[in-house]
């Protein structure tokens, strides 16, 4: 089993003290011993199935899967391993992991730190695993975080490291926001209103993008693909059409216009593959920071009440000297979140 170890000593600084990241590759490890068993047509025995069987990857992957009401047996996977497709792939497989153990995952939890509050830790385990759905997730966050990535030959060393910054300040947020203080004034509001404040917090995906970049000067994709590159300047081109969309998806859960099912179908478009949770949010934040500071942005991101409020101001300066203004929030939605819980 590959561990990489990143955890904090009295000797480190504050901010490192904050953070406990392992990278477990004991999975994807035992996957390639067998195929590449299998390449040398050696038999392959019992105790390499129990290895992988054993491993920590596989017995919290299984779990994740079972907690889906997916199936996920032992034969079934045993088959998916011998498959003759994925021996075909195991050489890339086997390239894409050893890049991926050279990653700086203390870099990428530091990068997310500094879009955290103070308060804030990252604990976590990320295990890049083989397996026959090709996605990519988050897992037990109460307890013991996990961050599931599929083993992408795709994906780069870099924006390996990209990825697990993004998911980690997720991670982070979660240990410090919204604040208790917050929590119990959103509590005391119309249900209407609570909804709307969790809902806003989903635009922390474009905060997460903004942390995982490095700062407003940099591009979200600076280390992705030409593609993903190109998708994301033509999403964040259509800001105004896609901040007042959500405005009305807002809007109409106020006025409860919306069934369950239209919620949730117009939640998950805006998460799309990165709809306007990242987009609206990522340039929302990016003009916070640059008009009031980073502190400013953590702080009203902390407390979901805030964004839309600072954005609406941060926005206003902005339109004073800009030839091209940038859409508000309406005045009905600010008052609505300005509710005294």
């Amino acid at each position: 089993m590959f561990l990489i170890l990143v955890a904090a000593s009295s000797a480190q600084p504050a901010s490192a003290r904050r953070v406990n990241v392992k990278v477990v590759t004991d999975e994807a490890d035992a996957v390639l011993a067998i195929l590449a068993r299998k390449k040398a047509q050696q038999p392959i025995p019992d105790a390499d199935w129990q290895r992988l069987f054993a491993s920590e990857g596989y017995v919290r992957l299984k779990k994740r899967e079972t907690a889906m009401r997916r199936s996920f047996a032992d034969d079934d996977f045993r088959t998916f391993v011998l498959s003759d497709s994925l021996a075909e792939r195991a050489p890339a497989l086997a390239e894409t992991l050893a890049r991926w153990k050279s990653a700086d995952a203390g870099r990428s939890a530091n990068l997310a730190l500094a879009y955290l509050p103070k308060q804030a830790s990252i604990r976590a385990k990320i295990y890049p695993v083989i397996k026959p759905r090709e996605n990519s997730f988050v897992f037990d966050l109460n307890t013991d975080p996990a961050i599931f990535l599929f083993l992408d030959p795709t994906m780069s060393k870099e924006k390996f490291e990209n990825y697990l910054a993004h998911e980690l300040h997720h991670v982070g947020y979660g240990t410090a926001c919204p604040t208790k203080r917050a929590k119990e004034a959103i509590a005391r509001l119309p249900q209407s209103v609570q909804t709307v404040i969790n809902y806003l917090g989903a635009f922390g995906e474009g905060f997460a993008m903004l942390a995982a970049a490095g700062g407003p000067e940099v591009h979200p994709h600076a280390v992705g693909s030409a593609i993903d590159h190109a998708r994301w300047d033509r999403d964040v081109a259509n800001f105004d059409n896609d901040l007042k969309t959500v405005e009305k998806f807002f809007l109409d859960v106020l006025a409860d216009r919306l069934s369950e099912t239209q919620i949730s179908d117009a939640v998950s478009t805006f998460f799309g593959e990165q709809g306007a949770w990242y987009t609206v949010g990522w340039k929302m934040c990016v003009l916070i920071e640059k008009t009031f500071g980073r502190r400013t942005l953590i702080q009203v991101m902390c407390d979901q009440r805030k964004l839309l409020p600072a954005y609406n101001r941060a926005a206003a300066i902005f339109n004073r000297t800009a030839r091209k203004p940038l859409p508000l929030w309406s005045p009905a939605l600010i008052a609505a979140l300005d509710k005294k819980g």
